[in-house]
């Protein structure tokens, strides 16, 4: 009995190791996926200036592209929370489907000579890359509930690694004096041409690689029990508050960012490759400093690792106003990449610590899309305060949203659900 006994501890030893490993190579391999799907975010964010030049746009004609593009992030929210829940074993196909809208908005981007089909493209890719959002994170939040603040942590880590090198390769291919040497460049109608084609494979690997995604859910919930589900979701006012918060954040990301290479590129003249590497800067550090306040979110709670980040962004945005250019600003961009990215995991690993198990990817949904709402006006704004002060009046923008989210990270609980 005792050698059977033991028999059995063994065997279930082992399939808690494979389980353990096969989980990880989930992790590890969505995270590349992620990585992936930034890199053509932060492309798209280093040709708007040349995209700007080229269909000869105003400042708010270029905050409405981006503003479309998150507009179309948050309506594919809706059907990305739903598919992710009712279908948790369909999750690779999901993000499969995801990586191929975002190939064709590049595709469609490469070949556009005009503002609505531009428009139609980013909406393309605003769809497809939120698309992505629901089923990672909701599959990474149910993998790992106890670690969840590790594992978003280390899925968003991914996305910077994406959003560093791709400034600073994009900058690179659109030419400038680079190290002292001229290139002449190629057209951003040709780059964005050519990525849609990394994109369809990144789509294809999640998709002949990945397909354990999804395999925690023993069965799919009924339509009817998922609705009660969503109906809990949307009136927990913890969860809302979460949610708004995450977008105060994001208001401030699309907001400052956008006008920021605009800064860099009309203002002080930069080159593309200046502009790319400093872009970089925005999230170089965070790749560090993600899985770090994830651990510290998991041990000590989510609310003073947010407070803490939300206020020192505040703090480091204002500076801009007195260190615009020159070595004191690179190093300001430097310091805020530390938590400009970083705190977002951890608002959606509190926001998933209110969520109920099997709603992870409509409590991931509901959180990019109040993103999204926010988000959408946020580069309009943006541009009009550009229009009129230059990029002072974006800082001053941009600083009292940081200070709002902060303000709200304090007084939210952020208790972790029982």
């Amino acid at each position: 009995m005792k050698k059977t006994s033991s028999s059995k501890s063994h065997v279930r030893d082992k399939a808690k190791d494979t389980n353990n490993r096969q989980s990880f190579s989930l992790m590890y391999g969505l995270s590349v996926g992620h990585g992936m799907k930034h890199f053509g975010q932060g492309a798209l964010l280093v040709m708007s200036p040349s995209i700007k030049a080229t269909l000869g746009l105003s400042e708010v004609a270029l905050g409405g592209l981006f503003s479309m593009q998150t507009i179309a992030s948050g309506i594919a929210n809706i059907p990305a929370g739903i598919l992710s829940d009712i279908y948790r074993k369909r999750i690779a196909l999901i993000l499969f489907s995801s990586m191929v809208l975002v190939a064709l908005g590049y595709l469609i981007l490469g070949i556009s000579s005009w503002y609505w089909m531009t428009v139609s493209a980013v909406t393309l890719l605003g769809f497809g890359t939120s698309l992505w959002h629901a089923p990672a994170f909701g599959t990474l939040a149910a993998r790992y509930p106890e670690r969840k603040g590790l594992a978003l942590a280390a899925h968003l880590s991914g996305a910077q690694v994406g959003n560093t090198i791709s400034p600073i390769i994009i900058g690179f291919l659109l030419g400038g004096t680079i190290l002292g040497w001229k290139f002449g460049g190629w057209d951003w109608q040709f780059i964005a041409m050519g990525l849609s084609i990394p994109m369809l494979i990144t789509g294809l690997s999640v998709l002949i690689f990945f397909r354990s995604a999804g395999v925690e859910v023993k069965e799919n919930p009924s339509f009817s029990v998922y609705i009660i589900g969503a109906k809990a979701l949307v009136t927990n006012f913890r969860i809302l508050g979460m949610v708004f918060l995450g977008a105060c954040r994001g208001a401030v990301h699309t907001a400052f960012q956008i006008f920021l290479v605009l800064h860099m590129k009309e203002v002080l003249d930069y080159s593309n490759f200046a502009i790319g590497l400093h872009v970089a800067l925005i999230t170089l550090a965070g790749i560090v400093s993600t899985p770090i306040m994830g651990l510290i979110s998991d041990k000590f709670g989510r609310k003073p690792v947010i407070t803490i980040a939300m206020g020192t962004m505040s703090i480091l945005i204002f500076m801009f106003m007195f260190f615009d250019s020159g070595l004191p600003m690179t190093i300001l961009i430097a310091l805020l990449g530390v938590f400009f990215f970083s705190v977002m995991p951890i608002i959606t690993a509190a926001t998933m610590d209110q969520v109920p198990a099997g709603m992870e990817g409509s409590g991931t949904a509901l959180m990019f899309a109040g993103l999204a709402i926010i988000g959408a006006i946020s580069p309009v704004f943006g541009g009009f305060l550009y229009e009129q002060f230059l990029f002072k009046g974006v800082i001053v923008y941009s600083t009292a949203i940081a200070t709002l989210g902060t303000f709200l990270s304090i007084i939210l609980p952020m208790s972790k659900k029982i």
